[in-house]
């Protein structure tokens, strides 16, 4: 469950260490590739404490979410109209919810305990 994350930080390390600059026209692909990648591991952390992680499901919506985002903001470049940011507001949004979701899973979990604990003093 904590490969993914263990991998993100990686990636992190290596870009600062070889201090890596981004063209600013590559800018808002590497930013709706980054958010895509987030939102994907959000969402697997999300269905793996649901017990229901397939890799398969998530591999394929995560190459799929990224072509449609990388599509949507090539569009955008060469129609001169900012669709990256409609890229990014949605899965940023996705985001917050697979967020809520892992973090009332684990407020839910502590409050069993809790109550676990109480009704076996």
């Amino acid at each position: 469950m904590w490969l993914p994350v263990l991998g993100l930080l990686i990636g992190l390390l290596i870009g600062f260490i070889l201090n890596l600059q981004v063209v600013n026209l590559d800018a808002s692909y590497l930013a709706v590739s980054i958010l895509t990648a987030l939102d994907a591991l959000f969402g697997g952390i999300k269905a793996q404490l649901k017990q229901s992680f397939d890799e398969r499901i998530f591999l394929t919506g995560f190459v799929t979410n990224l072509i449609l985002a990388l599509t949507l903001t090539f569009l955008g470049v060469h129609l001169g109209v900012d669709l990256y940011l409609a890229v990014i507001f949605f899965f940023t949004m996705r985001m917050f919810n697979n967020l809520a979701a892992v973090r009332r899973y684990f407020l839910l979990n502590r409050n069993r305990k809790h109550s676990d604990k109480d009704s076996h003093e």
